[in-house]
């Protein structure tokens, strides 16, 4: 399995890349983004490129890949419509409708988040936003497309935010998160899980499009 990874220096990234190249059946991961990861693994190559909103300089590396995991993603706290729609919706649709073209057996994976406004119409602007770019990815020809709608991310083996608000938060409430998500799993999951979900659903597929926290913890 060849992966396309967006967003590895997230926090959702960093723990998808970890998983991804734990993987016996993961040959090679290719990670795209502004900036570099700073890991150094045989699997894994690395394409920085500035701008997310036009892949037409790199078309021909991006093609050959069975999966795309796109975990890039901003706070939409203090944010216009318009900018915080030009990343959620603008980059990830440049993103997904060159790699439709090029790789159409493809599995496309995008991180959403609880709350997300499938109608696309609702009051809450990142809700709205996302609902949009939810509906617009499951209209694009690919293999198949899964959308992952976590609540609370429990990051694991030294995975840290860069949002430094959200490390804080983790920080103060570190250990008593595994806790949370063990009397709530309804409420969220944790990296480790969101990377390993994503691969079985590549490898095996899954009866629902739309995942909610549950149905990630039960992958």
């Amino acid at each position: 399995m060849n992966v396309i990874l967006f967003g590895a220096t997230g926090m959702v990234g960093q723990g998808v890349l970890r998983e991804c190249l734990l993987d016996p059946e993961v040959r090679s991961v290719l990670s795209i983004g502004r900036s570099s990861t700073g890991r150094q693994n045989e699997k894994l190559r690395e394409l920085v490129h500035q701008d997310l909103l036009d892949y037409s300089a790199i078309e021909s590396r991006l093609s050959g890949f069975d999966a795309c995991f796109f975990c890039l993603g901003i706070t939409s706290a203090g944010m216009r419509e318009e900018p915080y729609r030009q990343v959620t919706y603008g980059i990830t649709m440049a993103a997904a409708e060159t790699l439709v073209k090029l790789n159409p057996g493809m599995t496309f994976i995008y991180v959403s988040g609880m709350g997300t406004d499938s109608t696309g119409r609702g009051r809450t602007m990142w809700a709205r936003v996302k609902g949009q770019t939810e509906n617009a990815l499951l209209r694009l020809p690919f293999k198949a497309v899964f959308l992952f709608r976590p609540g609370f991310i429990v990051p694991q083996h030294g995975v840290r935010s860069k949002t430094k608000l959200y490390q804080a938060f983790y920080t103060v409430l570190g250990p008593l998160m595994p806790w949370l998500l063990k009397i709530a799993p309804r409420y969220g999951t944790s990296t480790e899980q969101m990377g390993r979900a994503m691969l079985k659903l590549t490898k095996h597929g899954g009866p629902r499009k739309v995942l909610e926290n549950l149905d990630i913890n039960g992958v």
